[in-house]
């Protein structure tokens, strides 16, 4: 079921609070794609197939 677009809002103020003070890009590179592809509800996996 496809997520709507005020859970998208509220997932996305979620993921920028979360991620507002990180500064090491290239160690958290895995975790900060999993946690954006989280707000739209897929998967890192699903996109790299596709």
């Amino acid at each position: 079921m496809p997520l709507s677009w005020n859970e998208i809002k509220d997932r996305t103020l979620k993921f920028s609070k979360k991620w507002a003070e990180e500064s090491s890009e290239d160690a958290e590179a895995k975790s900060f794609l999993d946690d954006f592809f989280d707000v739209f509800g897929v998967s890192r996996k699903r996109v790299a197939i596709t």
